[in-house]
């Protein structure tokens, strides 16, 4: 195979291993998916956030990134405050014991609500600009004359997981309506927000 084929395969294979975790994202898209709600728009800007973030890793931002510890501070209070309040919702829903049913009355976010939640879990979090800005940005450019291959191919993973997640999860969907399952998950929900929050904090 030619290098940039290599390259691709290489940024696709890099870039799953880094987003295809339990974390923060990925359980609110999980989340979505299992309401059937606004899927599309998640999906999108989710996919489309990371393309930007991983433009600008393999463009050099990271080295901007770098020699701007206060904005890193910043973000890192301002991302675990936002973890540490929706954590909070996700454990009073736990005791509502509800399911997770897209069509239940008064329950469906508004479209505004949910693009507001999707990139404060996007932008808010410090460790998307370590992980996908700072690292991957690092590995890309460690392929000269095929940086950019290498950086379209984790977009392609990214935007194939988020699809993947989100569309998928609706095969659970009949076990999540029932209110013993829903409450497990938003248990795991509110325990996945606490400790990501924390994790924004104190890692280094």
């Amino acid at each position: 195979m030619s290098a940039s084929v290599n390259a691709l395969a290489a940024g696709l294979l890099f870039g799953l291993s880094l987003i295809v975790v339990i974390g923060a994202q990925n359980t609110y898209v999980l989340r979505q998916g299992l309401r059937r709600e606004h899927v599309p728009t998640v999906v999108a800007i989710c996919a489309a956030s990371d393309a930007v973030l991983i433009a600008a890793g393999v463009g050099g931002a990271g080295l901007a990134l770098d020699g701007r510890p206060m904005l890193l501070l910043a973000v890192r209070v301002a991302g675990a405050l936002f973890l540490f309040g929706y954590g909070a919702l996700a454990a009073r829903r736990v005791l509502r014991a509800s399911g997770l049913r897209a069509d239940a009355a008064g329950a469906a976010a508004s479209l505004p609500a949910v693009v507001a939640t999707c990139l404060a879990f996007t932008w808010l979090n410090p460790a998307v600009y370590l992980d996908t800005v700072v690292l991957l940005g690092s590995v890309a450019n460690s392929h000269p004359g095929v940086q950019w291959w290498f950086g379209g191919g984790a977009a392609l993973g990214s935007l194939g997981w988020f699809l993947g997640l989100g569309y998928g999860a609706r095969l659970l969907g009949p076990l999540f309506r029932r209110a013993a399952a829903g409450r497990v998950l938003d248990g795991s929900v509110a325990v996945v927000m606490v400790a990501t929050g924390l994790r924004v904090l104190l890692v280094r």
